[in-house]
C-alpha cells in the first residue's frame, strides 16, 4: 500500500494572510466578523471535507486544507476592552485565505 501523497499548500506557518469578503449564496462556515481581516497562519491542521458544499447534499470531497488562523482582537473589535495582546484562533478553509502583501 502507498502513503497518500503530500497536499500541495498555498500558506505556512507565519504567513500573514486576509480573509476574503465574500457572502456566498449558501452555508459557509466563516465567521463575518473576520471577513476581510488579516491574520496570521499558526499551522496547517489537515485535510477536511467540505462542509460548505456538504451542507447541500454534496459529498463535499474532495478535502480541502484546513489552517489556523491568528487574529488580534484589537483588529477585530472596535474599543476592545481587555488585553491588547488577547488573540483569536479560528480554523479556516484555504480557499477562504490570501496573502497578505
Amino acid at each position: 500500500m502507498s502513503a497518500a501523497a503530500a497536499p500541495k499548500l498555498e500558506f505556512s506557518q507565519g504567513d500573514r494572510v486576509h480573509v476574503k469578503d465574500m457572502t456566498p449564496a449558501n452555508h459557509h462556515r466563516t465567521p463575518w466578523y473576520i471577513k476581510g481581516r488579516r491574520g496570521v497562519v499558526l499551522e496547517f491542521i489537515g485535510m477536511y471535507v467540505n462542509s460548505e458544499t456538504r451542507a447541500h447534499g454534496d459529498s463535499g470531497m474532495p478535502e480541502l486544507p484546513m489552517y489556523r488562523v491568528e487574529f488580534e482582537q484589537t483588529h477585530l473589535w472596535f474599543d476592545y476592552p481587555e488585553s491588547q495582546s488577547d488573540k483569536l484562533w479560528i480554523d479556516l478553509y484555504e480557499h477562504w485565505l490570501e496573502r497578505d502583501e
